[in-house]
């Protein structure tokens, strides 16, 4: 059986975290957040291999490994791992690119060395049918 073309496409989308969406002491975010953040790429996802917007069925195996925090910027990125008749199952991973540093001045911020991965998932989304 031939691999759909459609396995393997990648969305990344960045953004920066507004202050004002900050929700716990240290300016953390909900973990909500990045959960919204994967519907938008995966939105892109459905838009670029289906010609629709698609709905989102669920997550599994989401995991919150680091935080995210108001001063961010994050990049949330989506990959289609299975795709079935109607279903798609997308590989999700938000990471830190670039932090905040309030300790060094009101605006302070550096690009990290290193991404940080601060939450993984596995999401379906659904598309209409033919």
């Amino acid at each position: 059986m031939n691999r759909d073309p459609r396995e393997g496409l990648t969305v990344t989308h960045r953004r920066y975290v507004p202050y004002s969406h900050a929700h716990y002491a240290g300016n953390l975010v909900d973990g909500a957040y990045a959960l919204g953040l994967f519907g938008d790429v995966a939105t892109e996802v459905c838009i670029r291999s289906d010609g629709d917007e698609g709905l989102f069925a669920g997550y599994a195996d989401v995991r919150f490994l680091a935080p995210l925090r108001a001063g961010d910027v994050v990049e949330a990125t989506a990959v289609v791992t299975r795709v079935g008749t109607r279903s798609r199952t997308l590989a999700l991973e938000a990471r830190v690119v670039c932090r905040g540093r309030p300790d060094k001045g009101a605006s302070a911020a550096e690009v990290l060395p290193e991404p940080i991965v601060a939450v993984t998932a596995t999401g379906t989304v659904v598309v209409p049918g033919d």
